[in-house]
């Protein structure tokens, strides 16, 4: 687990390395999350609710046409293109996003699976397929998959490294101030 955690040099043969892991997990991400919106149209009836655990889990097919919580319902168009931009960016900005840290290239690998499957969806269906209901008694989370799930956890886990971690740039700013309260 700790060497999970050092650092790669840009261009390194460990970098590559890491990024084709990075790209085994993404695809196997991006894999499940297809196979099971799949398994759930398939399976499931439109609002049909299968509970699996009582009074916290059901299988349920819900379709949405916007992102979470249905925000911009009907503009799919929109939320490819900003799909578009997320990917475009944080390929082209991995190296400084992810400043060598091996949780960051996992992190942007994971949200990129997840934003690549909505995306599909988008594209194959015209609306994104969702079928993991949890709720308590009256307390109801919004359905949601398998992309929805990697995106929340590779913001999570790149949140927590830059917490854990600060950007150089605000290290930079850190270091700074100090001098000039040194010099002051």
């Amino acid at each position: 687990m700790i060497k999970l955690l050092k650092k790669s040099e840009p261009g390194s043969a460990g970098e590559k390395k890491l990024i084709a892991w990075c790209l085994f997990l993404a695809g196997f991400l991006l894999i499940l999350d297809q196979a099971t919106k799949i398994i759930a149209e398939n399976r499931l009836t439109l609002g049909e609710r299968i509970p699996i655990i009582p009074d916290f889990f059901n299988l349920t097919l819900i379709t949405n046409k916007g992102a979470a919580w249905g925000i911009l319902h009907g503009y799919a168009w929109l939320l490819l293109i900003i799909g578009a931009v997320v990917i475009g960016a944080s390929i082209f900005f991995m190296r400084w996003l992810t400043e060598g840290w091996q949780e960051r290239y996992f992190a942007l690998f994971i949200v990129l699976s997840g934003v690549i499957g909505n995306s599909i969806d988008r594209i194959w269906r015209g609306e994104v397929i969702d079928f993991l209901d949890f709720y308590i008694k009256s307390w109801h989370w919004p359905a949601f998959n398998v992309a929805d799930s990697a995106i929340c956890v590779g913001v999570t886990i790149f949140f927590l490294s830059v917490f854990f971690r600060p950007l150089k740039t605000i290290q930079k700013q850190n270091k700074t101030k100090d001098i000039i309260e040194n010099i002051s």
